[in-house]
């Protein structure tokens, strides 16, 4: 039988739903975890056959807690733990619970409205729902910072090399370890800086997304330290699929990063190297205005998995 992964390489479209949910400890949860699953592939199937060109689904991941709670396969996922927070000198990784995470995606909101109320109304009995976030696409795939997000991301086959397991741990591949953190921007200490500096935070251009030399991009930058390489010299990737999310009258503005990679050491090592820096005190620089307010590790299984999952 063929692997058959949810939708963690699709790229990123204009509309977007982010759920992290709790789940209580009532005696039906196993029975309701069965129908969740059935639900998030019959959603899935259901809108391909409807709207196939929509590029709409829906991607469920499932947290360390519960997979034990719902006593799910043994041996685990072989990095799935709860995130250990990550403090350097100045910022600090957070580390949020969540049992389930959902990610819904499509061009029309319509359809990722409607499976979301679908999955709410399933799980509303059954845990709490304790995070919630729209995103949209801004422009041309910028942030609310104004420069372009996802551009390190892989394409064509690097896409599934570097978001799904491989040989490495077979019961589990095709599946995926997702990470996500929502940043909430200081837009008023940004918007203080030039363009010029704004550039040398990010280290690329604004206007037209050109990374910087390495003899000009400062060593704190962002491109600097989130671009990882291996113990070989070869680049390590991870799928982003980011999204900015807002309310102007309220002056909140973030970024909901949402990573998918087929070992959570590399996104690890990013964080690492934002967070405590490299060597240790060069942080990067964007956290002086970008502050994560939660940050939670998934596995994503497969579709084939989540079909034995709902029994």
């Amino acid at each position: 039988m063929s692997i058959e992964s949810q939708n963690v390489t699709d790229y990123p479209n204009s509309n977007t739903i982010f759920m992290v949910w709790t789940l209580n400890d009532s005696p039906q949860l196993k029975t309701i975890f069965q129908q969740l699953c059935a639900l998030v592939l019959n959603l899935n199937n259901s809108v391909f056959n409807r709207f196939p060109d929509s590029r709409a689904s829906c991607v469920m991941g499932i947290g360390f807690e519960a997979w034990k709670k719902l006593e799910l396969p043994t041996p685990l996922p072989k990095e799935l733990a709860n995130f250990d927070e990550l403090k350097g000198v100045k910022h600090t990784a957070v580390s949020t619970p969540g049992d389930l995470h959902f990610h819904l995606r499509a061009d029309n909101k319509s359809l990722i409205f409607d499976m979301a109320i679908e999955i709410s109304k399933l799980l509303a009995p059954f845990g709490e729902s304790i995070l919630e976030i729209h995103g949209f696409k801004y422009w041309d795939a910028r942030s609310i910072l104004g420069f372009v997000d996802g551009t390190e991301n892989p394409h064509g086959e690097d896409r599934d090399y570097f978001a799904k397991i491989g040989d490495e741990d077979p019961q589990y591949k095709g599946g995926s370890y997702l990470f996500v953190q929502k940043y909430l921007h200081n837009m008023d200490a940004w918007k203080g800086l030039s363009t010029e500096e704004q550039e040398k935070v990010i280290g690329r251009s604004k206007e037209n997304d050109i990374e910087m030399s390495d003899d000009v991009k400062p060593s704190n930058s962002h491109i600097a330290l989130a671009n990882i390489e291996g113990e070989n010299g070869e680049e390590l990737k991870i799928v982003r699929d980011n999204m900015p999310f807002g309310s102007p009258s309220s002056n909140e503005f973030g970024t909901y990063f949402i990573a998918y990679s087929s070992t959570f050491n590399t996104t690890k090592k990013m964080l690492t190297n934002m967070f405590i820096g490299d060597p240790p005190g060069n942080y990067d620089r964007i956290l002086d205005f970008s502050t994560a307010v939660t940050g939670t590790l998934f596995f994503v299984p497969t579709r084939n998995m989540l079909d034995e999952f709902s029994g």
